[in-house]
């Protein structure tokens, strides 16, 4: 049996290698996010794609270094016609603005290669309840189906009392 196929998104690492932060909300999303790193990532096949290494690229260089470090080895998905068709309907759709272009993206690469899974703390423009049916609807209409967009908080196992 194959694994389930999973997206990361340039938060996961960004999560995973930035400086603790002070924000108490920020900081349990980074310590859920090593959490799942460490205890989850093998039970999915992971992919990236070449906006991910972009984004994790920039900044501060050696933050940009530790970022690339943890995506090396994890297969990057390519752009095609298709990517760029789906994307183009997610931001006519309006439910992306143009300045956030990148993350229709990253939508329309996992959704196009068939990923079961985008993990993403981007809360904003990717997993965001206010779009995210109307997003699943477009990808739909083109013939796709759309990943599970969630957060690693989603994917780890229930705890036990």
């Amino acid at each position: 049996m194959s694994l389930p196929k999973l997206y990361l998104e340039t938060t996961i690492p960004s999560y995973l290698t930035a400086r603790r932060s002070r924000d108490l909300r920020l900081a349990a999303h980074q310590e859920v996010t090593e959490e799942w790193w460490d205890a989850q990532r093998s039970q999915y096949e992971l992919f990236t794609s070449a906006y991910v290494r972009k984004e994790a690229a920039d900044g501060n260089p050696a933050q940009a270094a530790a970022r690339l470090a943890l995506l090396a080895g994890i297969p990057v998905l390519p752009t095609t016609e298709e990517v760029d068709d789906l994307a183009g309907k997610l931001l006519a759709g309006k439910l992306i603005p143009a300045k956030a272009a990148t993350d229709a993206f990253h939508i329309a690469i996992a959704a196009v290669h068939r990923m079961d899974f985008l993990l993403t703390w981007n809360c904003t423009h990717i997993h965001n309840l206010s779009i995210v049916r109307r997003v699943e609807r477009i990808c739909t209409a083109a013939g796709y189906v759309c990943p599970v967009i969630c957060n690693p908080d989603e994917l780890l196992p229930p705890s036990t009392p």
